[in-house]
């Protein structure tokens, strides 16, 4: 007996089983993002990620970590993009070949808190370094992060140029995060260096903690040197197999677009009356 094969039936089958291919939706692309723990704590990436992976069908997979850690992580080809805070670091990062086309992306400062009682006599003090040689003067303690964050290299140059090595009991290292390390300081009574951002954002937790140092906005810090800008820097593919450039290429110019800035400088001001960064790019 033979079998026959009816071609059109077979033809409409394939075409709609083709048809039915085309209308199912592309897998998302996956974006490895190595990033500071003030953008992920201050809830940050929270409002503005959603956006890009819906606009570029895309999913972010965010590693918070120190900006060092962050940078390790790129060079060793285990991101596609960075966004961190530690300019001569990210600059070196460039010069070396790891990453491509650095840019402004948004900038905020750092603040010192501390004890509400304020038991060493901060407040009134008019620089940064008079801070922090007042801290070494009252023995008071001073939680660092210890971890190679933008922050603990912030903090780092602050005592080089208080010509203080800082060491003794009263120097608590926590070589954690910027959130846990306000938590700890805010249970031992200590003074501490703190992106404006993740301040604002935790303060409600920290009841034992005022800002000391800083003024209570970026317009009222009396010192410059906390200035606290922020770049993103796409990884080169050239270094390594596997990395996702033309998405992270499409992550770094939303990050600096009109759309995204203004979202950034929106962020906060209905919660706190004040932005947790301000846009840089140009």
């Amino acid at each position: 007996m033979h079998r026959f094969i009816h071609l059109p039936t077979v033809f409409f089958t394939l075409l709609f089983a083709l048809l039915l291919g085309a209308c199912q939706p592309k897998a998302p692309q996956t974006l490895r993002l190595a990033t500071t723990t003030s953008t992920a704590d201050s809830g940050l990436l929270d409002e503005i990620l959603p956006i890009f992976e819906k606009n570029f069908n895309a999913k972010v997979e965010v590693i918070a970590v120190g900006t060092g850690q962050a940078l390790e992580l790129g060079q060793n080809g285990d991101v596609d993009v960075v966004l961190v805070h530690a300019r001569s670091r990210e600059d070196e990062f460039v010069a070396q070949a790891y990453g491509i086309n650095r840019r402004d992306v948004m900038y905020n400062d750092f603040v010192i808190v501390g004890p509400a009682d304020d038991p060493a006599g901060i407040v009134g003090i008019a620089t940064s370094a008079a801070v922090f040689q007042r801290i070494v003067e009252q023995v008071a303690f001073f939680a660092s992060r210890g971890d190679d964050s933008g922050t603990h290299s912030k903090e780092k140059s602050l005592w080089k140029t208080a010509g203080i090595e800082p060491q003794g009991d009263w120097y608590l290292s926590t070589g954690q995060g910027m959130g846990e390390t306000l938590q700890f300081a805010n249970e031992k009574g200590a003074y501490t260096l703190t992106d404006r951002a993740t301040w604002l954002a935790q303060k409600e937790n920290l009841p034992n903690l005022k800002i000391v140092f800083g003024g209570e906005r970026i317009t009222e810090n009396p010192d410059q040197s906390l200035y606290n800008p922020y770049g993103v820097i796409p990884v080169n593919p050239e270094k390594h197999e596997g990395i996702h450039y033309p998405l992270a290429e499409q992550f770094a110019s939303w990050l600096v677009s009109a759309e995204t800035q203004k979202l950034i400088g929106e962020f906060g001001m209905s919660q706190y009356g004040q932005p947790l960064f301000y846009p840089s790019a140009q």
